[in-house]
């Protein structure tokens, strides 16, 4: 199973975040990452810029309206995230409590959809197969 761990922070976080020296922050994300990839469960793990450089695109008028960040408030906003696969929910938990975070963070774990989640005779979801299959075998060349 894969789960996505969404990294979010309060303003009680941001702040300890922004009093650690950068070299120690990346310090502690490169040996949690590395422990990670050494147990052969990250697919995949970025940071975030700040919401300031992002845009939200807003669905509930008739056209899709964008807006230039910041936007929400600070506990609805995450700053990175982390895509593991595991065996188990559980085990999705041991690794989210690893990760170097202090008081004020936390993270949002929820489990990544699989084709197999989907009904195999939809048009649509076969279409999917066939394009992740295309874009693996590009990505092999």
């Amino acid at each position: 199973m894969k789960f996505m761990l969404i990294m979010r922070a309060d303003e009680q976080g941001v702040r300890a975040y922004e009093d650690m020296p950068f070299e120690e922050v990346i310090a502690a994300m490169g040996r949690y990452n590395e422990s990670m990839i050494k147990a052969g469960v990250l697919i995949a793990g970025e940071g975030l810029t700040d919401a300031a450089e992002g845009f939200v695109v807003d669905f509930s008028a008739e056209a899709p309206l964008v807006t230039d960040g910041p936007y929400g408030e600070t506990k609805e906003l995450f700053n990175g995230f982390w895509i593991i696969e595991v065996s188990t929910r559980e085990e999705a938990a041991e690794w989210a409590k690893r990760a170097p975070l202090s008081a004020g963070a936390y993270l949002e774990v929820r489990r990544v959809t699989e084709m197999e989640d989907f009904p195999a005779d939809n048009e649509w979801i076969q279409k999917e197969a066939g394009w992740r299959e295309e874009a693996a075998a590009r990505a092999a060349e």
